[in-house]
């Protein structure tokens, strides 16, 4: 994995989404956050920040570090290896 799918680049990915989950503006006096505008289908009269829908490669990861970063032994018949973010996305791909 290369370009746009290397783990420095999903990284950076995941950085920058949680600055924009961070980021507010204050309109007509009152602050709004990404909860206020964000698409929240399955909640979308009261959203929280867990509700926005995120469109992202980051998204297999759940927007999470700590899962972009798991690694586990797996074994297929005789053969044992670890998997890692890259099996992961391919799976769900």
């Amino acid at each position: 994995f290369s370009g746009v799918l290397s783990e420095e680049v999903l990284w950076v990915l995941l950085e920058l989404q949680e600055k924009l989950a961070a980021t507010t503006a204050w309109v007509e006096s009152r602050e709004v956050t990404l909860k206020d505008v964000c698409y929240a289908p399955l909640n979308p009269r009261e959203p929280t920040l867990g509700d926005c829908c995120v469109n992202s490669v980051t998204q297999y990861f759940q927007n999470n570090v700590t899962h972009l970063t798991m690694e586990a032994t797996q074994s297929q018949g005789t053969q044992t290896g670890t998997v890692d973010w890259r099996d992961h996305l391919i799976y769900c791909v």
